[in-house]
């Protein structure tokens, strides 16, 4: 394929700035020589200026130039102008130096009327200071100034408005991607743009698209592995009991059947991790009762936690076991089983759990707390990663498997999850689901 000709960002905004301060110059300079001119067409057409001088001209030459020059400063206090009569070819030589670099300059300001006359004549006229004709250098700097804002402001907004609006857009489609739709990418406007701005759209879809394979080839695999794991296990386990019955050693075959039972946990668990992942948003939902959900849990654990030496105690408010939540009542069950069971395997003998649900502005907020050894505060975020293990501060059994399956079920029923220390040093795993209905 034809690589495309690059035009670097750099100098796009180099030269949109330059030919900004360009054309503020030009329309500025433009635009005051037009009201000079328009200054200079009004002295020009005012009525009888060119009697008057036709006036000065006999003056002149009947009493003498002193004659002239009074009556033509009389008559222009009146007009408020500065007249003077010189006469073609060296009379600009009278001028004041001022007046005479303004007639050969084309762009200076208050630049003086010349009116032709005859007998070889010119009357010269500009305005006076503050007069009706005279327009205020200082306008004239105002309208430059106005100018230059108004342009260089508009230029300043187009190049933050070409920089930012690509980036904001692929700031929107990183979060989206981020938040589960990994079927986004940064529009192929952006990403055919000739700058490093398209280049960067290019790079980010294709870095998008092998991130979104690998999490999908992962997926695959684990689905894949566990269905292929299930019917060898279960054949295994026909065979463990078969033998049992034939009379092999029965310590043997219970520790064969112990391990067998542990892998099918494990491979049940990966294939709730992939459930949840697969359906996302799109599970099954009706009314559940969290509070009447976590007794239930309790119940089904409690010989685990009566083997274990752990007291568990569930404290709820009359106003939260009312309340309802919208959900897959199996799936929550199995993330609050998940939790508490991560709590059980770490709390020593002797202590408890303490699970305490109450409502807090439109949520029913689940606490598992223990007591166990407690994790690492540079952990914490890191628990709910699959195969995770804080093996530096808890010990255990699993695979890991088990938080990370209850945030993806609780975050697929639009709740949150965290996990920090608890009061007695152990850890605490917060669930808040959206409140359905109230009892």
């Amino acid at each position: 394929m034809k690589k495309r000709m690059m035009f670097p960002l750099f100098w796009r905004i180099f030269l949109a700035i330059w030919l900004a301060m360009a054309i503020t110059v030009v329309v500025s300079n433009l635009a005051t020589r037009t009201l000079l001119d328009r200054e200079r067409q009004a002295i020009e057409r005012q009525v009888g200026l060119r009697d008057l001088a036709q006036e000065a001209i006999q003056i002149r030459e009947q009493r003498g130039r002193g004659e002239a020059w009074r009556f033509l400063r009389g008559q222009g206090k009146q007009l408020e102008l500065h007249l003077m009569l010189i006469e073609q070819g060296g009379g600009e030589q009278r001028l004041p130096p001022q007046v005479r670099e303004r007639m050969k300059s084309g762009w200076y300001p208050q630049k003086p009327a010349v009116i032709e006359l005859d007998a070889g004549y010119q009357l010269v006229a500009w305005p006076r200071t503050h007069g009706e004709g005279w327009l205020d250098p200082k306008f004239f700097r105002f309208i430059e100034l106005g100018l230059a804002f108004v342009l260089i402001t508009l230029a300043c907004w187009l190049i933050a408005r070409f920089v930012s609006r690509p980036l904001h857009h692929m700031e929107n489609t990183a979060q989206r991607i981020a938040g589960g739709n990994t079927g986004l990418r940064v529009s192929e406007t952006i990403a055919g743009r000739r700058d490093e701005v398209g280049q960067l759209a290019t790079a980010f879809n294709a870095m998008t698209e092998q991130l979104c394979t690998l999490l999908e080839r992962q997926k695959h695999l684990l689905r894949d592995i566990s269905h292929d794991l299930r019917t060898p296990l279960t054949r295994q386990r026909v065979a463990i009991e078969l033998a049992s019955d034939g009379g092999a050693d029965e310590q043997l075959i219970g520790s064969i059947l112990r391990q067998n039972e542990r892998l099918e946990a494990m491979t049940a668990q990966i294939l709730t991790l992939y459930r949840v992942a697969e359906q996302g948003a799109d599970i099954e939902r009706e009314p559940v009762q969290p509070v009447k959900l976590m007794n239930q849990v309790l119940r089904d654990a409690a010989d685990y936690a009566d083997h274990q030496g752990v007291d568990c105690r569930l404290a709820a408010s009359d106003e939260v076991a009312g309340m309802s939540v919208l959900g897959d009542a199996g799936l929550l069950q199995r993330a609050f089983d998940n939790i508490l069971q991560n709590a059980l395997d770490h709390t020593p003998p002797g202590h408890r759990v303490r699970v305490d649900a109450k409502a807090v502005d439109g949520w029913v907020k689940i606490d598992i707390e223990d007591e166990g050894t407690g994790v690492e505060a540079d952990l914490l975020p890191h628990l709910f990663e699959p195969f995770f293990r804080a093996d530096k501060s808890r010990g255990g059994q699993g695979w890991g498997l088990g938080l990370a399956i209850a945030r993806d079920i609780v975050t697929a029923h639009d709740g949150k999850i965290a996990a920090a220390g608890g009061e007695a040093g152990g850890l605490r795993v917060t669930v808040e689901l959206p409140v359905f209905t109230r009892v």
